[in-house]
C-alpha cells in the first residue's frame, strides 16, 4: 500500500472564503508558498456579507483589489452606514477617507476576485478538502485533508469559519455567549413585489419592516434578486440557547410566511437560490496563536451581524496577519513580531463584540419600554457630531489603532490616502502600496537615497499639500504609520532605522 501523499509548503491556510483570501494574497505577494484549503468542492454564490466598510475599501484599494469589486457593487442610495438600524446615517468624512460609504458587494464577488488574484501571484487552491487531523510540533504544523493528504507547513492559519474544524481539533474553548435570537438569511428572487418592497439600497433604518409577528430586511440586488433577512419577533423560546440545528434546510414555506406577513399579499417568491440560519452568538478566542497555528476572521471570534462587521473585520486581521507571517516565515522579522498580530487584532474584535452586544440591545425587534426610551436618547446623541463621528470611526473601522511604542501621535494610526506629488508626477498614498512593501515617506527630501533599508521597504520622496500630520512617516505594509518625525533633527535617522529593526524587518 503506498504512503499518503505529502504536500510541503510555507504557509497552508484553511478556509477560502474572504479572510483566508486576502492572507493568500498577501503572502504570495511577498513570495511565500502558500495553499489554500476548502472543504466546499465549489464557492457559493451567496450574498452573505454583502458590505465593504470603509477602512476595508481602503485596504483593498492599496492592492488594487477595490476597483473589481466596485463594479460588481449593487446600486445603492449613497447613504452612511448605521449603528443598531437607527435612523441616523454615520457621517465619515472626519475620518478624511476617500470611501465614505459602505460598497454593497456580494461575499461570493469578494471571495471570486480574491481568488483570481491569490491564484495569479502563485498560491495553489484545493477544494472538496475538509481537514480531518492538525497536527503541530516545535518545527511546523501537518495538516491532513481529504484521502489523507498530508500538508506539511511552517505555520498554518485556521480562516475556517464561526464552526472552525481546526479550532475544534485541537480542543480550543470558544468563550462567550450563545445567540439570543435565531435568523434566516436567503437570497431570492421575486415573482411579484408589493409596494412595501424596497426598490433601492438605502439606509438601514429605512431596510427593516416589522409586522405579523416577524422583523424582516429585503434588499434589491438588482432585478428580481433580493437579499431577505427575517426572524421571529417572539424569542423568549431561544433566548441563552445556541444549539438549534443551524444545518437545518430553510424550507420554501417559511421563506414564504415571512415574505406574506411582513411584505402583504401581493409579494410573492419565485425562487430561492440558497438559504442558510445564524444566531447572534458573540464569542472569542484567548489567543490567537497557539504554537504554529494562527487564528483569523470568523475562526478567532463571532458576533451579531449588526453593523456589518464580520467580513470586513477578518480581512482587517488578515491585513494585518499578512505581512508579519511573511517575514516570519523569510526570516526577516524582529523578535516577536508576530505575536503582535494577537496583541495588535484582539483587542480591535474585542471591541466591536462590545459595541456590537450593545447594538443587539438598542435593535430588539421586540424593545421593551426601557430599551424604546434608550433607543430615543441614543438618536439623539447620534445626531451630535461628536458622537457621530466617534461612532462612525469604530463602524468604518477607521477609528481603531494600535499602541505601538513611540511619541509623535500619528504612531499607530492609518494615514489618510493623500494625494502626493512625486519624482515621477501626481500619485496618491495608496498607490505606493501596491507591492505589499512598507513605505518610509520623506515629505522633506532629506533623507539620503543611500539609507540601509531592509528589503521590502520603499523611501519615497514627495510632496503633500494636504497636511498629513508629519514630515516624514514610516508606514507599514498595512497602512498604519510605525514611526514619524514634525522634522528631521540630529539623530533622527537612528531613531527611524532602531524602529525599523525592532518593528517592521530585519535585513535576513
Amino acid at each position: 500500500m503506498s504512503e499518503p501523499e505529502v504536500v510541503q509548503t510555507e504557509v497552508v491556510v484553511v478556509g477560502a472564503g474572504p479572510t483566508g483570501l486576502t492572507l493568500a494574497c498577501e503572502l504570495t505577494l511577498a513570495g511565500v508558498r502558500t495553499l489554500v484549503l476548502e472543504k466546499t468542492a465549489q464557492r457559493v454564490e451567496q450574498v452573505k456579507g454583502g458590505g465593504i466598510q470603509p477602512r476595508t475599501a481602503e485596504l483593498l484599494e492599496m492592492r488594487g483589489l477595490l476597483e473589481p469589486l466596485v463594479t460588481s457593487a449593487a446600486a445603492r442610495v449613497p447613504t452612511g452606514g448605521h449603528f443598531a438600524a437607527l435612523p441616523v446615517p454615520l457621517d465619515c468624512a472626519p475620518w478624511r477617507t476617500r470611501h465614505p460609504f459602505p460598497v454593497a458587494v456580494p461575499q461570493w464577488k469578494v471571495e471570486e476576485a480574491l481568488e483570481e488574484r491569490a491564484v495569479a501571484q502563485g498560491a495553489r487552491m484545493l477544494r472538496d478538502a475538509a481537514v480531518r487531523a492538525v497536527e503541530p510540533d516545535d518545527e511546523g504544523v501537518v495538516v491532513v485533508a481529504r484521502d489523507g493528504l498530508r500538508v506539511r507547513a511552517r505555520y498554518a492559519v485556521a480562516c475556517d469559519g464561526a464552526h472552525s474544524t481546526v479550532r475544534g481539533l485541537l480542543g480550543l474553548p470558544f468563550p462567550g455567549r450563545p445567540g439570543t435570537h435565531r435568523a434566516v438569511l436567503a437570497d431570492i428572487r421575486l415573482a411579484t413585489a408589493s409596494a412595501l418592497v424596497p426598490r433601492e439600497l438605502g439606509h438601514m433604518s429605512t431596510m427593516t419592516r416589522r409586522a405579523g409577528g416577524y422583523w424582516a430586511m429585503l434588499a434589491p440586488l438588482g432585478g428580481d434578486r433580493h437579499r431577505f433577512t427575517f426572524g421571529r419577533t417572539d424569542t423568549a423560546d431561544t433566548a441563552g440557547r445556541d444549539d438549534f440545528d443551524r444545518d437545518a434546510p430553510v424550507t420554501r414555506e417559511e421563506i414564504t410566511a415571512a415574505l406574506r406577513a411582513v411584505y402583504g399579499d401581493g409579494t410573492t417568491l419565485g425562487a430561492v437560490e440558497n438559504a442558510s440560519r445564524f444566531t447572534d452568538a458573540t464569542r472569542q478566542l484567548e489567543h490567537y496563536r497557539v504554537g504554529r497555528v494562527l487564528f483569523a476572521g470568523d475562526a478567532a471570534h463571532i458576533h451579531s451581524p449588526l453593523g456589518g462587521q464580520g467580513l470586513n473585520l477578518g480581512v482587517q486581521d488578515a491585513f494585518n496577519l499578512g505581512w508579519k507571517l511573511a517575514a516570519t516565515v523569510q526570516g526577516r522579522a524582529p523578535r516577536g513580531l508576530l505575536d503582535s498580530y494577537h496583541t495588535e487584532r484582539h483587542p480591535v474584535a474585542a471591541q466591536v463584540l462590545h459595541h456590537t452586544s450593545a447594538q443587539r440591545v438598542l435593535a430588539d425587534p421586540n424593545p421593551s419600554e426601557d430599551v424604546a426610551a434608550l433607543r430615543d436618547i441614543v438618536i439623539d446623541l447620534l445626531r451630535l457630531p461628536d458622537a457621530n463621528r466617534h461612532i462612525a470611526g469604530l463602524m468604518s473601522g477607521l477609528s481603531p489603532h494600535y499602541p505601538l511604542p513611540g511619541d509623535h501621535p500619528l504612531t499607530g494610526h492609518r494615514v489618510p490616502d493623500a494625494g502626493l506629488r512625486t519624482g515621477a508626477g501626481p500619485t496618491r498614498l495608496s498607490a505606493l502600496f501596491a507591492a505589499g512593501h512598507a513605505v518610509l515617506l520623506d515629505l522633506t527630501g532629506s533623507l539620503p537615497a543611500g539609507l540601509p533599508l531592509p528589503p521590502r521597504i520603499d523611501l519615497v520622496h514627495a510632496t503633500c499639500p494636504d497636511d498629513l500630520g508629519a514630515a516624514v512617516l514610516l508606514i507599514r505594509p498595512d497602512g498604519y504609520v510605525r514611526w514619524a518625525a514634525d522634522r528631521l533633527a540630529d539623530g533622527d535617522e537612528d531613531a527611524l532605522l532602531a524602529a525599523i529593526a525592532e518593528g517592521l524587518a530585519r535585513t535576513p
